[in-house]
């Protein structure tokens, strides 16, 4: 390998991890301000909120990674330009593609290692990253009791402290209502001062109350709503223990998520696109099966049961039941009696009704199993679409950063902003018309590669060709060429004097 070529890398991998790890932090703030409410107040482990953030960082590779190589290579070359490094190589007989050509096989490394990262990395960080949120939303809030306030965390125990020492374990004026019976404030126990303490395994907080009163209403008692007799019990000292084992974070079993389609690899996708498919079709047929059964009418319009023209005998005896419809009159209900036809109306409208219900709901499973399909068709395109755009991106910076020969973090960043923004919406909006079924699934997903392919293409011919992008005269010189010439007027000489 060349120096110039390590040069080349050396000055393209700084920057590279630079910009992977502050897109990365960028997209993790935003899901922490999406997601902090899940998060505040329920006494999570520093730990467990390090695994979250590892997990989500990993999920937002696909995000962070196309960013990364379009800031970075467009930063490598710009930089080498403002320093007039690319002249000096040029001058020396290397052109911009032998120049590139180490970065090119460093970004097909790169995206090579994005499709591996996406096959077979992604789907366990999203199986570790979804598990643990959803588990953190179901987790109750950390016991906190406040001054002057009811706390019913607890199931059935309703808690109220006057007041808090400056320790917050020392409490005053404490009521404690049991509602475990669901019989009502039954058992009210009330202190003047109290000490709250947790046991060193955390699982159970000790409440010692001192002089305080129980108060338990008698309902085992014949008499019970009549005399409402209760007993009182006045104690210097009472201990009472509560379980915390509902605050503490329970993990779900991760094979509840395994199935998802964000969670599969490109086989697992192939074999469940496959079987979700037979057994949409299946359903089809059964479905038309028992419609057709129900409704046996219809049976001749399906022409893959019709009766073969060389059956006369089948042909016969229809033409029998027609011979006998034909003996009534028209209109058919003029033949029953009023109290018939209003059955006979009855039953076809229940009929007619059930029917289209039956229909109804068929269709709206239909459609739910081929959106189904369809996620799962997204994510297996998208895997091969992130190795696919880190290599377009990178034919976009690298020749844009040596056209505009600007290096840093100013008019590159907000170049890379522009490029990875018009991606990002074209996209999104790709993804959402394949969920809905508005446009075919392929189409959907790659819209955004075939917008920005003929950019990167047009960009490196210009680049490597030395051709003026940003040259105003010579852009003028390429409109020009359309506009419409406008007709000269030709003026006739005027003529000699006439001869006298």
């Amino acid at each position: 390998m060349k120096k110039i070529h390590l040069y080349v890398i050396k000055s393209f991998l700084g920057p590279f991890v630079f910009t992977f790890f502050i897109a990365l932090f960028i997209i993790l703030l935003q899901f922490l301000w999406l997601h902090i409410d899940d998060m505040v107040g329920k006494g999570l482990e520093i730990h467990i909120i390090g695994k979250l953030m590892f997990f989500a960082s990993s999920t937002f590779v696909p995000l962070a990674l196309p960013l990364a190589i379009l800031l970075s290579s467009l930063m490598t070359f710009g930089n080498l330009g403002e320093h007039y490094e690319l002249v000096a190589v040029k001058a020396a007989g290397i052109s911009l593609r032998k120049l590139m050509k180490p970065l090119v096989i460093l970004a097909l490394l790169l995206s090579v290692s994005a499709f591996l990262f996406s096959n077979y990395v992604l789907p366990v960080a999203n199986l570790k990253f979804r598990s643990l949120l959803y588990d953190i939303r179901q987790q109750k809030l950390a016991f906190n009791i406040s001054e002057g306030i009811y706390y019913n965390g607890m199931e059935g125990i309703a808690i109220r402290v006057g007041r808090k020492d400056s320790d917050n374990k020392t409490i005053y004026d404490v009521q404690i209502y049991n509602h475990t019976d669901r019989m009502g404030n039954i058992i009210v126990t009330t202190a003047e001062k109290g000490l709250m303490e947790l046991t060193p395994d955390q699982q159970e907080i000790i409440f010692s109350l001192f002089n305080g009163y129980r108060y338990t209403e008698v309902i085992d008692q014949a008499a019970y709503r009549r005399t409402r007799p209760f007993e009182v019990m006045r104690f210097e000292k009472q201990v009472r223990r509560f379980n915390l084992s509902e605050y503490q974070l329970n993990r779900t079993n991760e094979d509840l998520f395994k199935t998802h389609y964000s969670m599969l690899n490109i086989d697992q996708l192939n074999y469940s696109i496959d079987s979700l498919s037979t057994v949409r079709l299946n359903r089809l047929d059964v479905y038309k099966q028992r419609f057709i059964k129900r409704n046996p009418y219809l049976a001749k319009l399906d022409t893959l049961n019709e009766i073969p023209k060389n059956d006369t005998i089948s042909i016969q005896v229809d033409s029998l039941q027609m011979a006998k419809y034909d003996t009534l009159k028209y209109p058919i209900l003029d033949n029953f009696q009023t109290d018939i036809k209003y059955l006979i109306i009855d039953n076809a409208l229940k009929n007619a009704r059930s029917t289209k219900e039956n229909i109804i709901f068929f269709k709206d499973e239909q459609v739910t199993r081929k959106q189904v399909i369809t996620n799962h068709e997204i994510v297996w395109h998208q895997k091969l679409k992130l190795s696919i755009a880190c290599l377009i991106f990178f034919f976009i910076g690298a020749p844009l950063g040596a056209i505009i020969r600007k290096g840093g973090l100013g008019l590159p960043v907000v170049i890379s902003v522009l490029f990875f923004v018009l991606y990002y919406v074209v996209s999104m909006t790709g993804e959402k018309a394949a969920k809905t079924g508005e446009w075919n699934v392929i189409f959907a997903i790659w819209l955004s590669t075939i917008v920005i392919l003929p950019m990167g293409l047009f960009l490196s011919y210009k680049a490597t060709s030395d051709a003026p992008l940003l040259d105003a005269e010579s852009w003028g010189k390429f409109f020009g060429r359309f506009r419409f010439k406008k007709r000269q007027k030709t003026i006739r000489p005027e003529t000699e004097d006439r001869k006298t």
